[in-house]
């Protein structure tokens, strides 16, 4: 199998969070009558307190899931616009002097108490809340991605190095990695299901957002996904939504690519934010292996399989998909299989949830979303300027470059 040695089955495993990796297979073979019985309500005996930071419609959704859960007692809330924070807190049940806004509001979540923070802002601004969050010796749960440029993913890196050995959680919400399905075909191609690997394909197909003229500050670019259009903000579309596919592959296969090479334009009618909505890339490993990438971020309807966030492994015998939704297989070999993954937008959070409180009341400070989260980044950066450069860049090359994307935050409230 081509070069495959980084994916061995403890550290593949481990990549799916320890036990839940069998526990999940286990769920997959339930049957109907199984189904019937209902389990009982869990009592935990231990309330992990908690701010969530960043109150949107995702944030509050995953404030919900988290008070939910049973094992959090939701204590702070912060968002930059005060109007969010106060419609969450009132959801919830946040004591009104524990609600906070402003640029800042981070700092007084990270003040208040809690034992852990949920970081879901603008992907900008994640390094700096996860780094003091982590200096303050708290817990960190947070969407992707986690950064948007270089310089931004090693300060997670180096974040996440930090957590472990303060004996701190420090996990990334990414979900197809967590279900069941994709999980079993991801065993399969680490266990040579494939024969030895030939290509990958990822695609990243989505409608795009709303993008609406600039005001004199970037306050009306901070709410209602209209960041996605803004690289400083977001990274661009390739990292706030093609990064899922790229994930999956950095996940199956255990590494990162060391080069890419491609070209981006912007299609959608009337922009005015900078980030392209449509790339061509080729990336390539240290031992040959190409993975071509495809991404569309346009109101034009268009239709997808896996829920527009697909990753397709092509080995000398068979083939695999990993997917956000709809059908996973290996097909051909002699270890043919197909799945389903159903709902993974709520399923895979519930999932992260229960894993990350379980890492904290048992001690497990491993963190082993930290690096492959980073990885996904850097590999998201390196397609992202090889394609608006239209050139080949290595890996190597944009690490020295260290480019960073500046956010104009002037004029905001602190």
């Amino acid at each position: 199998m081509k070069e495959l040695s980084n994916c061995s089955r403890r550290e593949f495993l481990g990549s799916t969070f320890g036990g839940l990796a069998s526990a999940a297979m286990l769920v997959g073979k339930v049957g109907p009558a199984a189904d019937a019985i209902a389990a009982p309500p869990v009592e935990y005996k231990r309330k992990i307190k908690i701010g969530v930071i960043g109150n949107g419609e995702r944030g509050s959704w995953i404030a919900g899931l988290f008070q939910a859960h049973g094992g959090y007692e939701l204590h702070a809330v912060a968002d930059y616009f005060p109007d969010a924070a106060a419609k969450c807190g009132d959801a919830l049940g946040v004591d009104k002097a524990r609600r906070f806004s402003g640029l800042s509001g981070y700092k007084r979540v990270i003040e208040s108490g809690v034992e852990a923070v949920v970081l879901e802002a603008i992907p900008h601004f994640f390094p700096e809340h996860a780094s003091a969050a982590v200096a303050a010796s708290l817990h960190v749960y947070t969407a992707k991605p986690v950064a948007v440029d270089v310089p931004g993913a090693e300060k997670i890196a180096a974040a996440g190095i930090l957590a472990t050995q303060k004996q701190r959680c420090f996990m990334v919400d990414y979900q197809m990695s967590t279900d069941p399905s994709n999980i079993e075909v991801a065993e399969r191609v680490c266990t040579g299901a494939l024969g030895p690997l030939a290509e990958i394909q990822t695609s990243g197909v989505s409608g795009g957002h709303y993008d609406p003229p600039k005001t004199a500050t970037i306050e009306s670019r901070m709410q209602h996904l209209t960041w996605d259009n803004d690289l400083a903000l977001s990274g661009g579309y390739m990292n706030a939504f093609d990064i899922h596919a790229l994930d999956a592959a950095i996940w199956v296969l255990g590494r990162r690519p060391v080069a890419a090479s491609g070209a981006s334009s912007i299609c959608r009618p009337h922009p005015h934010g900078d980030s392209p909505d449509v790339y061509s890339l080729v990336y390539e490993y240290a031992d040959g292996l190409v993975h071509n990438h495809f991404g569309q971020a346009l109101p034009n309807n268009s239709a997808s399989e896996g829920g527009g966030l697909v990753c397709h492994i092509a080995g000398q015998s068979a083939t695999a998909l990993v997917a956000y939704a709809g059908k996973v297989s290996v097909r051909g070999g002699p270890k043919h299989y197909v799945g389903t993954v159903d709902n993974l937008y709520q399923s895979g959070a519930e999932r992260n949830i229960a894993e990350f409180y379980r890492n904290i009341v048992g001690g497990h400070f491993e963190n082993l979303t930290v690096p492959r989260a980073v990885d996904g980044v850097l590999t998201v950066a390196l397609g992202r300027e090889a394609a608006m450069r239209r050139t080949k860049l290595t890996m190597d090359d944009l690490l020295r470059e260290n480019k960073t994307l500046e956010a104009d935050l002037s004029g905001l409230t602190e």
